[in-house]
């Protein structure tokens, strides 16, 4: 995977950052937040084909929140080494019915493994899946083959640039 390579401390001062400003538009707005990153693992966190990947899954959420008829109060947009990130504020809409859409995202797009949609209710709760998610290697549950660290960073970025290989080339 090739990129510009972040350290452990970039992306946990990238997270807190993350936190604070969805803390800020919950303080700000009082309703749902979708919150959209990419899931890379390895210490390349964006490229090229993975800001494509973005690109399309931020089309995806806004074309769904249109078809929700969700208004979106404020966005915040950030593309940084520690990855690219999209956060928005929005009314008209259940955090349930959100939560339902980035599922629905996630797993019918072809790449949709690679996004991490989060939607947080106005009270600051990350909404959880009913499903797990797949391990981007085996059928596995992702997050038990990370728990035990199943899988080498090596073979895991090959997955993902496999899958963006697959899409984009």
């Amino acid at each position: 995977m090739t990129g510009n390579e972040i350290t452990l401390s970039q992306m946990l001062a990238r997270r807190e950052q993350r936190a604070n400003s969805q803390q800020s538009f919950l303080a700000q707005y009082h309703s749902p937040l979708v919150s959209f990153s990419m899931n890379i693992p390895g210490p390349v966190k964006t490229n090229d084909l993975i800001r494509r990947a973005f690109d399309i899954g931020q089309i995806l959420i806004l074309e769904g929140l249109a078809r929700l008829n969700a208004k979106i109060l404020d966005a915040s947009e950030i593309h940084e080494d520690t990855g690219d990130e999209l956060l928005l504020a929005v009314c008209s809409v259940s955090p349930e019915k959100l939560k339902d859409l980035a599922v629905h995202i996630e797993n019918s797009s072809p790449i949709g493994r690679l996004f991490d949609i989060d939607i947080i209710d106005p009270l600051g709760r990350k909404l959880s899946r009913q499903d797990f998610r797949t391990c981007l290697i085996c059928s596995n549950q992702a997050q038990d083959c990370a728990r035990s660290r199943k899988h080498s960073v090596p073979e895991l970025q090959k997955a993902v640039s496999d899958l963006l290989s697959a899409n984009f080339c």
